[in-house]
């Protein structure tokens, strides 16, 4: 505007400088002069013309310089823009109503058993092997016994050297009765001729002992009876007893099952009690125990859904639920022993392999989540970069709560929404400006 003011001034002086030279032009000629006299058309129009010539002279003299300035502005703050660091920012999420954990576990059989020999010898035949489904009372071997088919018949003699003890007993207890009753008979006798005087008291004494010897006489038969009757019923309880044993000499299976073990083989010596012939287990229901933490052992349910991953069948999904737990925290790992049961009709899952145990649980307070990249470990405890509005980089510290592997839990420091750089490298440094880029969203699961 100053340029514009100034070229007017000089528009108007110029115009007064022509108005005089015309004038002066006209006295040469004997034109009268007159003050109240008008220029021509043609002086009007050049002098329109130099107006108009330095008035766009004059704007083209203010606004090219303020245009090129601007321009050079512009491209330094372009310039400045486009030197900024490029950082990569995610924002501070919460993590979802309900938790899912991710718990290692091995898979083991509702029902197993192993089948040890109940009789010593050894191996006469063997009708199973490892992997054969068997059904409940299939015979698995055969157990060759001779020293117990000796024993069974060295019972069997001594219970009828028993059962002849018992005869011979009753034989004595017999005849012990019959004298006893001549005793008393004698005795009454006696003491019948006592009373009339006709015999001395002396001789009826001898009688009336004889009486009660016979009868205490009867009384040691008849417990020798009772002893030899006690020893005819151990006799047949010990014949009983290696008859079963011999019965055991036919391994059977307890249930049905798959025979997951198989410890001899036909030949083999074996001790009763002591060795392992065979280990049975029932496939059709697997299980498999998971140690969940402390803070969530009050949200673990019976009857809660849960789902097993095998590393070797990432196409196979197995479905299972929680079927009981301790109800009692481990005090070493303050972890609640779970039991987690799934169906297995297909037969796929194998008692000892390792899974991976998902189970939701509900929570009350979501906690915040950020990625485990945005982390950064100082002396000073861990911290993250935050991304305010201005762009300016701000390291704050925060307080850690539970490792998800990909996400960690933040208990305090930050905000939910704010913008974490990913990653930050050493030229990040605090109160410097970046140039933030969104993360695309991670196709992962949320803790």
């Amino acid at each position: 505007m100053k340029h514009i003011d100034e070229t007017e001034e000089q528009l108007r002086a110029e115009i007064e400088s022509l108005k005089h030279q015309l004038e002066e032009q006209r006295g040469r000629h004997g034109a009268p002069v007159r003050s109240h006299s008008r220029p021509s058309r043609g002086a009007l129009v050049f002098l329109g013309c130099i107006l108009l010539a330095l008035i766009v002279a004059g704007f083209l003299a203010g606004y090219l310089p303020r245009r090129k300035r601007e321009q050079v502005l512009a491209a330094e703050t372009k310039t400045n823009v486009e030197s900024l660091p490029l950082v990569t920012v995610t924002p501070v999420v919460r993590g979802e109503a309900r938790s899912e954990l991710e718990l290692p576990g091995t898979i083991q059989a509702v029902t197993e058993a192993p089948v040890l020999a109940r009789a010593s010898g050894y191996i006469r035949k063997r009708y199973a092997d490892i992997g054969d489904r068997v059904k409940e009372g299939q015979v698995l071997a055969e157990i060759e016994a001779p020293e117990l088919d000796q024993q069974i018949l060295q019972a069997q003699a001594t219970l009828q050297q028993a059962q002849n003890a018992v005869q011979q007993a009753e034989a004595s207890s017999q005849q012990g009765r019959s004298n006893e009753n001549l005793a008393r008979i004698t005795a009454e006798r006696w003491k019948n001729l006592v009373n009339r005087g006709a015999v001395s008291r002396q001789e009826n004494d001898v009688y009336q002992a004889q009486y009660a010897a016979q009868q205490a006489n009867v009384q040691s038969l008849e417990k020798a009876v009772a002893a030899a009757n006690s020893n005819v019923a151990a006799a047949e309880a010990n014949v009983a007893r290696l008859r079963e044993l011999k019965g055991y000499q036919t391994v059977r299976a307890p249930f049905a099952g798959v025979v997951t073990l198989r410890n001899v083989d036909t030949g083999a010596l074996i001790n009763a009690g002591n060795t392992l012939l065979f280990r049975i287990a029932q496939t059709g229901t697997m299980r498999t125990f998971i140690n969940v933490p402390q803070a969530e052992a009050d949200s673990v349910r019976v009857g809660q859904p849960a789902s097993l991953d095998i590393a070797d069948m990432p196409e196979h999904k197995f479905s299972g639920k929680v079927s009981r737990t301790s109800n009692a925290l481990d005090p070493a790992s303050r972890t609640l022993l779970t039991e987690i049961e799934v169906a297995n009709p297909e037969g796929r899952l194998l008692p000892g392999m390792f899974t991976q145990v998902d189970l939701m649980v509900p929570r009350r307070d979501p906690p915040l989540l950020i990625p485990g990249d945005t982390l950064v470990v100082r002396a000073d405890g861990p911290q993250v970069a935050v991304v305010d509005s201005g762009n300016e980089v701000h390291y704050t510290r925060i307080k850690l709560g539970r490792d998800y592997g990909d996400r960690l839990e933040v208990l305090s420091g930050i905000e939910l929404g704010q913008q974490l750089i990913v990653n930050p490298s050493d030229f990040v440094r605090e109160g410097v400006k970046v140039k933030p880029v969104q993360q695309e969203p991670s196709k992962g699961r949320r803790s």
